[in-house]
């Protein structure tokens, strides 16, 4: 076994065996996970899966029953100060700041209580609190915040120590559509950009394909896939055909097969057709040809992680 502060190269989050019974009911079981640095990872799962409980023992706020969590090479059993070191984290359903105390004076205490100067927290805090649109509301008691407000505080005081690692347990809840924006832009650059690694757990699927790496999804304590997002949605491309075309249905009017589902963005539009037949391809082809809408791809329909996620839960 690698002694304290030892990891595999580029490996942030070790689990090993990791398992959490509550009065003989068996949580999380044998979860072993490597969750390298700059990836975001995405924990998905219905209620009762085991997501919360995983994030707390990552966190050091569960003991596990079996098994280990490392954390940059820290076992955060024999080496639990190091370890907490590295992460920031947002719990949902858990008060994550002081509502007695202000926006300011929580970041504060957050970065003083992970060991920071005050002269290394305030840059910090002044930036958070401008980009989350909470500067002006600093001296305030967080407890007269609304609930998307609070948990702005939440997201600011989890990244003022600039860690290393972010727990992210359903990190938009209650944000309105632009603080919720941010936070999407946060996480990919905090990843992509400075190497920090991520864990996301979500309802909001779409977000979860947006901005993850990799997907694990959980059912009842265990982990049932666990691949990169792309492969694991090529894995589900169904046996029919999507022809992507240029121009909206508006636009296109009179110009698009009438018998076949059309799904559109600004500027193009994508006819779905129900199999895989080539004569049926080829004549939509043809007939597109014969309108003169351009044909900007065609290629096999893959379904979104929502598709797949409700596939695997339901044991298909």
């Amino acid at each position: 076994m690698a002694g304290a502060g030892s990891k595999g190269e580029g490996v942030a989050i070790e689990l090993r065996g990791l398992t959490k019974r509550y009065k003989g009911v068996t949580a999380v079981e044998e979860l072993s996970l490597d969750i390298r640095s700059g990836q975001v990872f995405a924990l998905l799962g219905p209620n009762g899966a085991g997501k919360t409980t995983i994030i707390k023992m990552i966190a050091g706020l569960v003991t596990p029953t079996e098994g280990t969590a490392r954390l940059g090479g820290y076992d955060i059993a024999t080496h639990r100060s190091h370890a907490v070191q590295q992460i920031g984290a947002v719990l949902e359903g858990s008060r994550n700041v002081y509502w007695s105390l202000s926006a300011w004076q929580n970041l504060i205490y957050f970065g003083r209580l992970k060991g920071l100067r005050t002269s290394e927290i305030k840059p910090r805090a002044e930036r958070l609190l401008t980009e989350l649109g909470l500067w002006d509301r600093r001296k305030e008691q967080v407890g007269s915040f609304s609930r998307g407000m609070q948990q702005k505080v939440a997201v600011a005081a989890a990244l003022v120590t600039d860690p290393q690692i972010l727990l992210l347990d359903e990190p938009t809840i209650g944000l309105d559509v632009e603080a919720s924006r941010t936070v999407r832009q946060w996480v990919l650059r905090l990843a992509h950009d400075e190497g920090k690694t991520i864990v996301l757990t979500t309802h909001q699927l779409e977000m979860a394909e947006e901005l993850s790496d990799r997907v694990a999804i959980i059912r009842s304590g265990r982990i049932i896939a666990d691949l990169p997002t792309d492969d694991l949605l090529d894995r589900y491309v169904e046996d029919r055909f999507a022809v992507e075309v240029a121009g909206t249905p508006d636009t296109l009017a009179g110009a698009l097969p009438t018998d076949l589902a059309h799904g559109s963005s600004s500027s193009r539009t994508v006819i779905e057709l129900p199999t895989a037949e080539q004569d049926s391809l080829h004549a939509v082809l043809a007939e597109l040809h014969a309108a003169s809408v351009p044909v900007l791809a065609v290629s096999r329909i893959r379904p979104n992680l929502e598709a797949v996620f409700v596939r695997l839960i339901e044991g298909q």
